[in-house]
């Protein structure tokens, strides 16, 4: 019998959740998505150094950190971008997620970036976190060709405004949710039929699926493996090094858990600032969970940006 990851790739788009080279070339997924974690531990690996010398170099006359940092994050994802047949996410800055006009601009310049290396926009999907200035952001990017994934992505009303503005894919993340229902709780864990996490994204995708929404759904941050089973069948999943090493040594079955159906073709109701900030303010968890995550987010990108500086001089 295939192993239980080569079962998952027959129904789902498999994404690589890392900027280990080595590890995307070993697991071979369809796409590769990082954010400022990942990027800063890439980049301080031996297989970036001449990256990171070439972007500190280049930017030491004008000893602009942010264009130097910009430069080592593009670097990453065209090399990711040679090896995964698909898409590289690559992200905003964090301390971005509430300036539409920000994020707008520093995508474009990501995508010209990525451009000037010859990797197309075809190829990138730009990261933002899913506030409602992100969301606008999205939905104006989207308009002038340039793909959207949308992170830190916890409740429903998040979901809906994102698909109102068409954005391309969303990233629900599982683990981070169940890990505020465990504390919250006072559980150690949970079935994965009633994990909070899965039970989120399946809401997700049925909503989409029953509303006709072409809007990619891409389950992301997972604890074990147990999280992606329950997921077999969801557009996408993004999965870290780890857990897919897990599921290629299992050989049992997996059965698909997600199904698309035949969309009922019904429009779903457009989601205003309002309500969206409402919706959002009602879920503890969700506001919670953003919040963190932005920081959590900037906090790396400082980090990235301090490790420039100690370069500079």
């Amino acid at each position: 019998m295939p192993s239980k990851l080569d079962q998952l790739r027959d129904m789902t788009v498999v994404v690589a959740d890392t900027g280990d080279i080595e590890a995307v070339k070993r697991l071979k997924p369809q796409d590769c998505t990082t954010n400022p974690s990942l990027v800063l531990k890439a980049l301080g690996s031996d297989a970036y150094a001449a990256h990171v010398s070439d972007a500190i170099e280049a930017g030491r006359a004008a000893g602009d950190v942010e264009a130097i940092a910009t430069a080592m994050t593009v670097a990453v994802g065209t090399e990711l971008a040679g090896i995964v047949p698909g898409r590289v996410s690559t992200e905003v800055d964090a301390r971005l997620s509430f300036d539409t006009e920000g994020s707008i601009d520093k995508a474009k310049r990501l995508i010209a970036a990525y451009e000037d290396k010859g990797v197309g926009r075809d190829r990138i999907l730009i990261k933002l976190a899913s506030t409602w200035e992100g969301i606008r952001a999205a939905e104006r990017l989207q308009k002038d060709g340039i793909d959207c994934n949308l992170t830190l992505l916890f409740c429903m009303a998040q979901a809906r405004a994102c698909a109102d503005a068409g954005v391309f894919l969303i990233s629900p993340f599982v683990g981070r949710i169940t890990d505020w229902y465990k504390a919250a709780e006072g559980v150690e864990g949970y079935a994965p039929d009633e994990d909070p996490g899965v039970k989120s994204v399946r809401a997700i995708y049925d909503h989409y699926k029953s509303h006709g929404i072409e809007t990619v759904v891409m389950g992301a941050s997972f604890r074990n493996t147990d999280q992606i089973e329950a997921l077999a069948g969801c557009d996408r999943l993004t999965i870290s090094p780890d857990l897919l090493d897990a599921l290629d040594a299992d050989q049992g079955d997996l059965p698909r858990k997600l199904e698309a159906g035949a969309a009922s073709g019904a429009t779903a109701d457009t989601l205003s600032e309002g309500r969206f900030r409402w919706d959002l303010n009602e879920d503890a968890m969700a506001t919670e969970k953003l919040a963190e995550g932005i920081r959590k987010f900037h906090a790396d990108n400082e980090k990235l940006n301090e490790m420039i500086r100690q370069r500079l001089t």
